[in-house]
Parts: structure tokens; C-alpha cells; sequence
């Protein structure tokens, strides 16, 4: 398999490997899905940390499978590609990249479905597919530009130009550069963290934020207001209020 699911202390692991590039062909896509369709279903993953390896994130599609397309078969394909994403933008837990090396194309587009971003200081990321003749087509040029704005995302998808790390952080692309060699151990340890946290409550945050990003504020507070008042239901909300005021914040042991 091009693509697996590791859990450990609550933490999935969906790990690429693909050899040597981790190119994200067909087969591989369908499996990413399968397999952030099953981290979402999955009671014991309570966080999410996306992981190309040591030495490369994702350097992209497979182009030698996508320049034997023409357009009827691409016209077929195309809600797929999306939707393989999508399904890990879609896992209603904390979901972190932990990326290093090339993370372009696809991979830059992979890496913009998780929650937060840590790169390795030999990071480098970019959308070059104006430079093969196409677009992004597996949602960077609707997350990039949600992330770090219309006219930075415009300037790195029209020149097709990588950043490396430093740049990267300075735009916004990526939340914390660390050594190569640590990327793994400090998005695990996010993930880890956040595995103890409130489930249901951490999965009403990060839905009332993205339902939130795609309407207006009036829409997006009655969102925030639903999840808040349903939270009152949880037996989460019990055990943090009650250790608040028995021993003081942040000292709950969740569920």
C-alpha cells in the first residue's frame, strides 16, 4: 500500500510512501481517502498528523499517469482527485502536516487540508502546475488563497515559484519551521496533546470555524451559537467545569 494508517495514544498517523517522490497517482489518492475516511470513523484517533517521511512530504502527481489523460478522462477524474483531499480537510479532529522536503502540487495542496502546518527547516512548497500548463485541481487555489490571501496565493500559483521554509512561515503557509530531523516528533506531540483534549468540543471548534470561513458573520455566529449551547449536553463540558472549579484551569482529565 502507497498510503497507511498508524495509531498509537490516540494519534493517527497517515503516512505516505511512495517511493521516492511519494508522487500522489490515482491509487494513491483513492487510499488517502480510504484511509482519512477511516481515521474519521475511528474512536481511538482522536488527532490526526499527515507525514510524508523523513526526507520528502509529497512532491507532487504523478505526471507521467497524468499526461497519458486527455480531457474526457480528466472530466472523470477530477471530483475524485478533490474529494480525496477533501476527506482529510473533512476529519472532525485536529489534523497537522508535518512536512518536509517538497510539499508542491499536490503535496502543497495536501498539506493545506490539516488544521496547522509544521515544516522541517528543509522545507520547500509551491504550486508549479501553471508550469505543466494547468492549474491546481485538487483545491489549492480555493485553500491557499483562503490561507494566506488572494494575492499571495495568486503570486505563487501564476509564477509556479517554491519557497523554502523561512518564507513560507513569513507567509503564512506553514505555523512553525523546526530542524528537519524534529518534524515528525513535534507534530506528533501537537497531535498527541490535543488526543487528551475535549473530542466533542474540539470537534465543534474546528467545524464552527470552517463553516464559519465559507459564510457570513451573522451565519457563522448562529453556528458557533448551536455548537455552544450543545456542548452543555456533554459530559466533557462536566468533567472541565467541575475541575475548573474544584482544582483551577487546565488541569481536566478528559475522556
Amino acid at each position: 500500500m502507497t498510503v497507511h494508517l498508524e495509531v498509537a495514544e490516540g494519534v493517527g498517523t497517515i503516512r505516505l510512501d511512495r517511493p521516492p517522490m511519494n508522487a500522489l497517482d490515482v491509487a494513491t489518492q483513492d487510499r488517502l481517502k480510504e484511509l482519512a475516511e477511516e481515521a474519521t470513523r475511528r474512536a481511538d484517533v482522536r488527532a490526526v498528523v499527515v507525514y510524508g517521511g523523513e526526507k520528502v512530504f509529497a512532491a507532487g502527481a504523478d505526471i507521467k499517469e497524468m499526461q497519458a489523460m486527455d480531457h474526457a478522462a480528466m472530466v472523470a477524474r477530477a471530483r475524485d482527485l478533490q474529494d480525496s483531499f477533501s476527506a482529510v480537510a473533512r476529519i472532525p479532529k485536529p489534523v497537522v502536516a508535518a512536512v518536509t522536503g517538497y510539499a508542491l502540487g499536490g503535496g502543497c495542496e495536501l498539506a493545506l487540508c490539516a488544521d496547522y502546518r509544521i515544516a522541517g527547516d528543509n522545507a520547500k512548497l509551491g504550486q508549479p502546475e501553471i508550469l505543466l500548463g494547468v492549474i491546481p485541481g485538487a483545491g489549492g487555489t480555493q485553500r491557499l488563497s483562503r490561507l494566506i490571501g488572494p494575492s499571495r496565493a495568486k503570486d505563487l500559483i501564476f509564477t509556479g515559484r517554491m519557497v523554502k521554509a523561512d518564507e513560507a512561515l513569513s507567509l503564512g503557509l506553514v505555523d512553525r519551521v523546526v530542524p528537519a530531523a524534529d518534524v515528525y516528533t513535534e507534530a506528533y506531540a501537537w497531535a498527541a496533546k490535543l488526543a487528551q483534549g475535549p473530542a466533542i468540543a474540539l470537534r465543534a471548534a474546528k467545524e464552527s470555524i470552517d463553516a464559519g470561513l465559507e459564510t457570513d458573520l451573522e451565519t457563522g455566529l448562529a453556528i458557533e451559537r448551536n455548537w455552544f449551547a450543545g456542548l452543555f449536553a456533554t459530559e466533557d463540558r462536566e468533567i472541565g467545569m467541575r475541575s475548573f472549579v474544584k482544582e483551577g484551569p487546565g488541569k481536566a482529565k478528559f475522556l
